[in-house]
């Protein structure tokens, strides 16, 4: 297996005490606000007529989600790809509520 420079870790070697916690408080970040997107998802296809609700925006951050995901599947780490799956969706979904909902 090759590595970039700046990987964080090496080949062989094991994550330090460090990493293993950054890693796990960006896992934790990653569902936080993941789950504080839903009550923007939920107003979208529940409340009145969408209407301040960027489609610009939101299909700027589906497209960041997407181009995040590639690069986690090329990293193999799954702290982005997961993430960056609910992303996806949280993100198609707002887009969706809008379309559909105007």
């Amino acid at each position: 297996m090759s590595v970039s420079p700046g990987s964080p870790v090496e080949p062989g070697t094991r994550p330090s005490a460090g990493h293993r916690a950054f890693a796990k408080v960006l896992r934790a970040f990653s569902i936080v606000t993941m789950l504080m997107t839903v009550p923007q998802v939920v107003t979208v296809w529940t409340g009145p007529a969408p209407r301040g609700v960027s489609l610009i925006s939101w299909s700027a951050y589906l497209v960041s989600a997407c181009l995040w995901l590639v690069y986690g599947l090329q990293r193999r780490d799954k702290t982005i790809y997961l993430a960056c799956l609910g992303w996806i969706l949280l993100d198609v979904a707002v887009i969706l509520g809008v379309l559909m909902r105007v």
